[in-house]
């Protein structure tokens, strides 16, 4: 039954009967500290003096307990991916406890717990004597005063952080002073137990005391509590505890490091001959003759019966050792996943004001933290990350990732990799090993300057298109090379044949739309758009939509020049793939941003929430720039670059692909629901991909199955919907008015179209009439045209053009010459009247000749015609 707290009378009334604290006092002062005191020459009138100066209030702050890290099942239920500690306890309740731990602790430590006030004055009286003359540091005789003497200690350990360089001297320091002191000193700590003791048992019930105690206490080593202690040494819970297992364990509680049983072979103690003692090979007999003298005083207590002492002291000392491992290391195939949560923990004010608080809530505070991580899509992709990239190749320094989001959230759903986590000063990328996060920035645990993007960063340049306005069924001529004035932040970067980017494949581009150019990632379809955009206002967009340098430098103003076109519009930008799935998440979240997040819930030590990182969602582009961007990017993968990863199962999928000069892959696709990015490349280096293969696939190919097999795992368990159809404007034909230039000069005319939004192109010159040099042909002509067409100037050559002679041979003569004047030429009668018949022409009929030109005709006579 669980007990009340004690009256001040109750525990005066354990305290011989005795009434007023300073009679307690006064009877301590001269029945046990007196004759203490006296042997170091110090009066009872000075003596009770000092117990009564002692401070006499503790409160036991909670304590040290392991940070759990926790996961979601297939079936949404928290598993514990990782836990993080200094001391492993994990706290229980009363009810929690077999009640055969409570009869044996009792039994062997304080078999008058439930009826004294907290100290029993003889021992406690003989234990301060042989402090004094230093026969002994033995600690006190009452469970109570036990529980004091390891609260302090607590406190005090507490008080040390985690990364003070003194850190185990200061540890030890505080074992000494609360539990060994000898002397003065160890008098004023029996003192100072005793007063908070009687304090205590004021303040706390009987079963709040003795389950206090049981909590806090070491096991040996980093093993705190009963609960701990049960699983380290049996496997088991403290509910669970047969009798054997509780006996051993209330015996182990009084000199923990001794009396541990999870040394086969090295001991905790050795002879004067060296040999160890207290081992497997002895069968832990030190332990067990601590355990038997536990069982014994059970018995003597009519706790058990004869035959259960019998057949409990016949038993050997027989642990079943469950290693305890801390630290991501322990999250298997999530420890890429519980590193980004380490990191948030680490970094984030949410969990404390400095780093030294931070990692003392970690290591200390007993937080339970449950994480966004979804089995349902992170088993998939870990399969998919390690069947597809190998840990390690020779000749490569290879690395792949995968993360999932979810889109309207934030939430990070996976985070694979195909390297195996350790955190070993010895840990090398050539062996695979590596306890960075390939998926994450610097500030999670990732790499320092993020994996270059290649054309997934056009998105960027898209969306920025569509923000001004324009039409992803604009025409532009993409045919290489692209050459002229970029705007960049009010000045201008030229492209220039040398500085001008080609296609992949060295492809000459095309005259085609936006979203042409989209489907089939056309570098030079892009630098056409730039080339009417701002390279500073590409960024800038990149810089809404959540995404920052791999070193968390801002893509508008650090690393690359903004002012580079090929950072800015093709993707040579170093950024972690989870920037790069947030960005396009934020298309398939009509156009609201949401930053990515792990962590969904935390609970303190105290079972009270505590308010996780602040994570917004913010609009950042106009649901119809989102819903005409993913139109445009649904090409890409329903018969575009793409297309190989499209899942294919249903849902309808949005993706872009990218390759930076064959070193690094990347490629993001989504659903309405979840966003999937992959990275297959150099971990370190720049071999080129393309020379390296792994299960009969090329690595600059992987990204393809990869990204396609986590998507479809994410669809599985999300679903997705038909994305929102594109904006009108946004997709409409755009037609424009082509002024004729036809007579101007080339410069004069290239102005005119350039200016009236079109491109130009100068052809070969022709023969025209037109002055030499001038503009004797264009083509379209001029009229309504589509928006962004090329015109191709032709200019005169300055020399006539010849034409074909026609046929007048049958005709009247009057006739016959006004058809070769109308066609140009000049005629020479040769003889011939009005009304005679032509009957020959030279040139012939079908002749080619000059403007101008003279034809001879020939003609019946009159009479010759009439006959």
């Amino acid at each position: 039954m669980p007990q009340t707290k004690r009256t001040v009378k109750g525990v005066l009334g354990g305290l011989l009967g005795l009434v007023g604290l300073s009679v307690v006092a006064g009877v301590l002062a001269t029945a046990a500290v007196t004759p203490a005191i006296a042997v170091a020459g110090v009066s009872g009138s000075q003596a009770l003096t000092l117990f009564d100066n002692l401070p006499s209030y503790l409160k036991p702050t909670a304590p040290m307990a392991p940070t759990t890290i926790y996961g979601n099942d297939r079936d949404g239920k928290p598993f514990e991916l990782a836990t993080f500690y200094e001391q492993n306890r994990v706290p229980v309740t009363f009810d929690q406890v077999s009640p055969l731990l409570y009869d044996a602790v009792l039994s062997s430590e304080d078999k008058n717990f439930y009826s004294h006030g907290g100290v029993n004055l003889l021992q406690t009286a003989k234990a301060a004597v042989e402090n004094l003359t230093g026969s002994s540091s033995r600690g006190a005789s009452t469970i109570t005063q036990q529980y004091v003497k390891n609260a302090l200690i607590q406190q005090c350990e507490q008080g040390v952080p985690p990364n003070d360089p003194e850190y185990d001297t200061k540890m030890q320091q505080c074992f000494i002073d609360a539990a060994q002191a000898k002397g003065a000193a160890g008098i004023e700590r029996k003192l100072q137990e005793m007063r908070y003791a009687v304090q205590i048992e004021k303040d706390y019930s009987k079963n709040e005391i003795l389950l206090g105690y049981l909590n806090v206490s070491n096991f040996g080593g980093t093993t705190y509590g009963v609960e701990a202690a049960a699983n380290r040494y049996f496997g088991t819970t403290a509910a669970k505890l047969n009798l054997v297992q509780a006996a051993t364990l209330a015996g182990m509680v009084q000199e923990p490091n001794l009396l541990r049983i999870d040394r086969p072979t090295a001991g905790t103690w050795t002879d004067a001959e060296g040999v160890a003692h207290n081992t497997a090979e002895d069968g832990y007999a030190t332990t067990k003759e601590r355990r038997d003298y536990v069982l014994f005083e059970m018995h003597e207590n009519g706790q058990i019966t004869q035959e259960e002492y019998d057949t409990a002291v016949a038993t050997p000392v027989e642990p079943n050792i469950k290693e305890t491992t801390q630290g991501c290391g322990a999250a298997g195939d999530n420890a890429y996943f519980c590193q980004y949560v380490k990191a948030v923990v680490e970094n984030d004010e949410a969990f404390g004001a400095t780093p030294e608080e931070r990692l003392e809530n970690m290591r200390r505070g007993g937080m339970k933290i449950y994480t966004s991580l979804d089995l349902r899509v992170q088993a998939p992709a870990v399969q998919a990350v390690h069947d597809r990239v190998p840990a390690s190749m020779d000749g490569i320094l290879v690395g792949g990732a995968g993360v999932s989001i979810e889109a309207s959230t934030g939430r990070i759903l996976a985070i694979a990799q195909n390297t195996r986590f350790s955190e070993s000063a010895d840990a090398s990328l050539a062996n695979g090993q590596s306890s960075q996060v390939f998926a994450a920035d610097s500030a999670h645990n990732g790499s320092s300057g993020g994996f270059e993007t290649g054309s997934t960063w056009k998105l960027f340049t898209l969306l920025e298109w569509l923000e001004q306005g324009r039409s992803v069924n604009e025409v532009l001529d993409a045919r290489y090379p692209v050459l002229g004035a970029m705007p960049q932040c009010g000045g201008t970067y030229t492209l220039t044949r040398d500085n001008s980017s080609g296609n992949f494949g060295n492809g000459r581009g095309s005259v085609s739309t936006v979203s042409r150019f989209t489907a089939v990632s056309l570098n030079t379809g892009f630098l056409a758009m730039a080339k009417q955009l701002d390279l500073c206002d590409i960024n800038k967009m990149a810089k809404r939509l959540g995404v920052h340098y791999g070193n968390m430098g801002d893509v508008t103003t650090d690393g690359e020049s903004p002012n580079d076109p090929f950072g800015t519009v093709l993707g040579s930008k170093s950024v972690a793939p989870i920037q790069m799935a947030g960005a396009y998440a934020t298309v398939a979240n009509q156009g609201k941003y949401c930053e990515p997040r792990v962590i969904d819930k935390v609970i303190g030590q105290d079972g009270e929430e505590i308010t996780p990182p602040k994570t917004t969602c913010t609009q950042v582009i106009s649901p119809e720039v989102a819903a005409t961007a993913a139109f445009a990017l649904r090409g890409v993968m329903e018969g575009g670059t793409g297309v190989g990863a499209n899942p294919y199962d249903g849902v309808q999928v949005i993706g872009k692909t990218g390759t930076a000069e064959t070193s690094h892959t990347m490629l993001v696709e989504s659903s309405t629901k979840v966003t999937t990015a992959v990275w297959v490349g150099n971990a370190d280096g720049r071999e080129d991909l393309r020379r390296f293969s792994a299960h009969g696939t090329r690595l600059v190919d992987i990204r393809y199955p990869l990204a396609r097999e986590i998507q479809r795992a994410a669809n599985a368990a999300y679903g997705g919907d038909r994305f929102p159809a594109p904006d009108p404007n946004l997709t409409r034909r755009v037609m424009k008015d082509l002024p004729s230039v036809v007579g101007l000069s080339i410069d004069e005319a290239t102005q005119t179209l350039e200016k009236a939004g079109f491109t130009v192109r100068v052809g070969d010159p022709v023969d025209s009439t037109v002055e030499k040099g001038l503009v004797a042909e264009q083509d379209p002509g001029a009229g309504s045209v589509p928006g962004g067409t090329t015109v191709t100037l032709r200019p005169s050559s300055g020399t006539p053009p010849e034409s074909a002679i026609p046929n007048v041979v049958g005709s009247k003569f009057g006739q016959a010459k006004k058809a070769l004047e109308d066609a140009g030429f000049s005629v020479d009668e040769d003889g011939c009247n009005g009304g005679a018949t032509v009957v020959a022409q030279d040139p012939g009929a079908g002749s080619n000749a000059a403007p101008g030109s003279t034809v001879t005709l020939s003609c019946l006579s009159e009479e010759e015609d009439e006959e």
